[in-house]
């Protein structure tokens, strides 16, 4: 199966699966701002920019996650 593939099927996913995948999200989102708060300091930007630069980023890792709960809550309803 190639990737466009296994992204698209869903027949087989499990709360599971949903629950490694918002993990991995939520780890990746503090990565995210910590390295960049860290690089923002060394760089000596304010934190209030650079800030209001990743809050996009920010938000559609948040609304990925919103999506993902929902879909992880709808599946563990349904078993």
């Amino acid at each position: 199966m190639d990737e466009t593939s296994e992204l698209t099927t869903t027949d087989n996913v499990t709360a599971q699966d949903v629950a490694e995948v918002i993990a991995e999200l939520e780890q990746y989102r503090e990565r995210l701002v910590q390295e960049t708060t860290e690089t923002a300091k060394r760089a000596k930007l304010k934190k209030v920019s650079v800030m209001a630069n990743l809050e996009p980023e920010l938000a559609k890792i948040d609304s990925a996650l919103q999506e993902l709960r929902a879909r992880q809550a709808a599946l563990s309803g349904s078993n």
